[in-house]
């Protein structure tokens, strides 16, 4: 009898050993299979930025052939040199990079502030300036672009820092997201710190400022790209060399010579690295503080 339970016992360990293994392998295979789809589908995202590049590097006879040219066959560096002397491209750089970058800090100051004064204060009507607020968001900005226009006309700001600036100092999305991640914070942490004799100042510095570190660098990353990538209203209020930014700039390489394709794709290249440099950078830091506020506790 005991002969025979040993024998039962090494056929479930054998058999259980042979579970484990299949389940081992078809999880490997599982892994393999997510793996070269991903890979997949990121080469055909990639594809047209890998092909972009591809052309920045190519001369324009090697474009404007019959032969379907992927690769350049002589690689040279030429578009981008004639990048650079066609027009003032680091002037255009050095605008964008000060526009975003005050525009970032804006937008963390102002929609902070507001967003403590919505969660943390107790004032009346503060639930109504929220869904004022959250309202807005559902104004394209084609809509309001005229009569900001118009205002910054009107104070004599063209062509100048303020009107590329100021309009877009503060947003609905970003009071909005700092209003959702202050909620995850119990409302008995600010009522100890008043009765303690913090001022509201204070507390934003002392406590709140340590703690929102994911919910700012989120914050930072969604506002530059956007900061970076605007071209309708840098294209109203600009005139002039020296105010323009680099997506409005970027477009006078554009000419009816045969060259000026290689050309664009190659400013249009170097402008995007920023960006991307700055959200593969903090990426962790955007899809953190997205959802920072999603769990209280």
């Amino acid at each position: 009898m005991s002969t025979q339970n040993v024998i039962s016992a090494e056929k479930l360990k054998e058999l259980q050993y042979r579970m484990d293994r299949e389940a081992k392998r078809k999880k490997k295979i599982k892994s393999g299979l997510l793996v070269f789809a991903n890979i997949v589908f990121a080469l055909l995202i990639l594809t047209p930025l890998l092909y972009a590049i591809s052309i920045a590097f190519m001369p324009s006879n090697e474009l404007f052939t019959l032969d379907l040219n992927i690769l350049p066959k002589e690689p040279t560096l030429q578009n981008f040199i004639l990048a650079f002397k066609r027009i003032p491209l680091i002037r255009f750089v050095v605008n964008s990079f000060l526009v975003a970058g005050l525009i970032t800090f804006g937008q963390i100051i102002s929609c902070s502030l507001a967003a403590f004064s919505l969660h943390f204060l107790d004032f009346k009507g503060k639930n109504v300036i929220f869904m004022l607020i959250m309202a807005t968001m559902m104004l394209p900005g084609e809509a309001t672009i005229i009569s900001n226009y118009l205002t910054i006309s009107s104070w004599g700001w063209l062509d100048s820092y303020q009107a590329l600036i100021v309009p877009y100092l503060t947003s609905a999305m970003g009071i909005f997201l700092f209003r959702q991640f202050f909620q995850s914070f119990p409302m008995s942490l600010y009522e100890s710190a008043k009765l303690d004799g913090c001022k509201n100042l204070r507390f934003i510095v002392s406590i709140l400022l340590p703690l929102m570190k994911s919910a700012m660098g989120a914050m930072a990353v969604y506002t530059f790209i956007n900061a970076w990538n605007m071209y309708m209203w840098p294209l109203l209020v600009t005139g002039s060399n020296t105010m323009r930014t680099v997506q409005i700039g970027i477009g006078m390489l554009d000419s009816v010579d045969s060259q000026s394709l290689t050309l664009m794709v190659a400013g249009v290249v170097m402008i995007i690295i920023p960006s991307i440099s700055i959200f593969i950078v903090g990426q962790k830091q955007l899809i953190k503080g997205m959802f920072s506020g999603a769990v209280k506790g």
